[in-house]
C-alpha cells in the first residue's frame, strides 16, 4: 500500500449494473477519466480494480470496474477508498502541485535561511491549504500554501522556503 495514494472513495452503487458513485478532488476530473487501473483495501487484501468506463455526473465520477457487475458486488466496496499508483498520480500533476504524502515531514525554513521547523500535517480551511508547521520549541503555526507565502518547495532536497510576513511566525 505504500506506492498507492487514495484518489477518492466509493460512496455508493448506481444502477443495476455495478456501476458505483464515487467521490474525488474536486479539478481532478481529467485524471479521473484517464484512470485504468484502481486498487481498494477490502477485508485486509488489496484489490486490483480495472476501470471500464468513467463518467461524470454532478460532483460525483461515476465507474464501471470489470469486476463489479452487480448491485451485490458493489455494496461490498461501498464506503472504501479507491487508490492509484503514486507514479501514475505524480506523473499528472500539473507544475507547484503536490502530494500531501511528499509534504508532510518536509523542513521548512524562512527566505532569511533560518529554520522554522517541520510540516506535520496539511490541511484546507475552504479557502486553500494550509501547511501546519511545528517549530523547534514545540509550537504549531498555520500557514497558507500560496505562492506568495510559500514560494519554494523543493521535493528533492525536503525543504519549503516561505516569505515570513509579519506576524505569520513569532
Amino acid at each position: 500500500m505504500e506506492n498507492l495514494v487514495s484518489i477518492g472513495k466509493i460512496l455508493n452503487f448506481h444502477g443495476i449494473k455495478g456501476e458505483v458513485k464515487t467521490g474525488f478532488t474536486k479539478g481532478r476530473e481529467d485524471f479521473i477519466s484517464k484512470l485504468k487501473t484502481a486498487f481498494v483495501k477490502y477485508s485486509g487484501e488489496v484489490i486490483t480494480l480495472t476501470v471500464d468506463t468513467v463518467r461524470f455526473h454532478k460532483q460525483f465520477a461515476l465507474i464501471k470496474f470489470k469486476e463489479i457487475n452487480s448491485v451485490n458486488d458493489a455494496e461490498k466496496y461501498k464506503g472504501l477508498d479507491i487508490f492509484a499508483e503514486r507514479t501514475e498520480i505524480a506523473e499528472n500533476l500539473d507544475e507547484d502541485e503536490y502530494l500531501i504524502s511528499d509534504l508532510i515531514g518536509m523542513s521548512v525554513y524562512s527566505s532569511d535561511d533560518e529554520k522554522i521547523g517541520t510540516v506535520e500535517e496539511v490541511g484546507n480551511n475552504n479557502a486553500g491549504e494550509i501547511l501546519k508547521i511545528k517549530d523547534g520549541a514545540g509550537n504549531f503555526h498555520l500557514i497558507p500554501f500560496v505562492k506568495d507565502i510559500v514560494p519554494v518547495v523543493d521535493l528533492k532536497n525536503g525543504m519549503i522556503v516561505i516569505n515570513n510576513i509579519k506576524g505569520l511566525i513569532e
